[in-house]
């Protein structure tokens, strides 16, 4: 694996500049790592591309993802396959109704000395103790199990026996739903999905990508992905996120598309007072510059243009909104009034 240079500031601004522009030689050095790794996530998964973008961002901004699709859509596939590709340490857990918050967070047992046969209570930890965390099907685990793993994700550490023990850095929880079956789930409240940087909608493949799913799938093995990614590495293009510059304007941009979808406050758009309940809030502000800064990195950006917020804003708003009854009536979704809001909401020149 070869070491991702530390972001420096160019010799034309100083260090101390909150506006300083990153080494070009930086960004296209993530761009290459970014491009590495979707060529080896290539090697079994077909297709999928902006999935597995916007995951990758969710990672470079230390944030958490919640992937939702139907059966079949290769949803854990990506996710155990990314982590093969990060030389990180990876743990799968499969929610049940039946689990219970220590099963995730781990627990305190009695430990009996062999020699002196002396007890006392050692902690056993649980899968949550891993840099990247499959959470399968969240949804169908009660809430208690799913606060425990939500406050986890918030905190970045868990509390066990009295002790409060830190996860390990870096630390992302990537969780699948299910979105068909009702019976016998615990849908996931506003205020907890509000956890998610990004509600990620995975959907079918293409004609041409499902015929090479099914040549792949029913032929001989292909190639293992090699790992191309580690924690220090995954640092190190984090800082390069934080400091990539974002000028005024864009501020203002991504300012106004949140504002435009709260239905209660002044600025917010027609269409958004007549089919939102509520709009999103100061999260989705900060999660619009922050994922908009990765995107422009690995596609070997210099600098945030609002065409970055476009590309981001479906995901990050989708779960921060709430359609009305009107909507419903008339099949309107919280896509349809996100592509509404980001078409009225006018793009800002420098």
């Amino acid at each position: 694996m070869t070491q991702a240079p530390a972001p420096k500031p160019s010799a034309a601004t100083p260090a101390g500049d909150p506006s300083y522009v990153i080494e070009p030689s930086v960004v296209e050095h993530c761009r290459e790592i970014y491009a590495a790794v979707q060529h080896e996530l290539a090697k079994v998964i077909v297709g999928q591309n902006a999935v597995i973008e916007q995951i990758l961002i969710s990672i470079l901004t230390r944030s958490h993802a919640l992937l939702v699709g139907v059966p079949g859509l290769a949803k854990t596939l990506i996710i155990s396959t990314l982590a093969e590709t990060l030389h990180l340490t990876f743990r799968r857990i499969q929610f049940t109704p039946d689990l219970m918050p220590s099963d995730i967070t781990g627990t305190e047992v009695i430990h009996q000395d062999p020699v002196s046969g002396t007890k006392e209570f050692k902690f056993h930890p649980g899968p949550i103790f891993s840099n990247i965390v499959l959470a399968d099907e969240i949804n169908r685990t009660p809430p208690k199990t799913q606060a425990a793993m939500l406050e986890a994700m918030q905190e970045r550490r868990v509390t066990v026996g009295g002790v409060t023990r830190e996860l390990p850095a870096p630390f992302f929880v990537l969780a699948t739903q299910n979105p068909l079956e009702q019976e016998g789930t615990y849908p996931l409240p506003e205020a907890q999905l509000d956890r998610f940087m990004f509600l990620i909608h995975v959907g079918y493949p293409s004609e041409a990508e499902e015929l090479q799913v099914m040549k792949r799938g029913t032929g001989q093995v292909g190639e293992n992905p090699a790992a191309v990614l580690d924690a220090e590495m995954i640092r190190k293009m984090q800082e390069t996120v934080t400091g990539l510059p974002v000028a005024d304007h864009i501020f203002r941009y991504a300012l106004e598309i949140v504002r435009g979808t709260r239905p209660k406050e002044p600025g917010a758009l027609d269409y958004c007072v007549r089919y939102l309940n509520f709009g999103a809030g100061p999260r989705a502000s900060l999660n619009l510059i922050m994922a908009a800064k990765a995107h422009a990195m690995i596609h070997g950006q210099l600098y945030v243009g609002c065409e970055n917020i476009v590309a981001v804003a479906p995901a990050i708003m989708r779960h921060r909104i709430a359609v009305n009854f009107s909507a419903q009536s008339e099949g309107i979704t919280p896509d349809d009034v996100i592509a509404h809001v980001l078409a009225k909401t006018p793009q800002y020149e420098p």
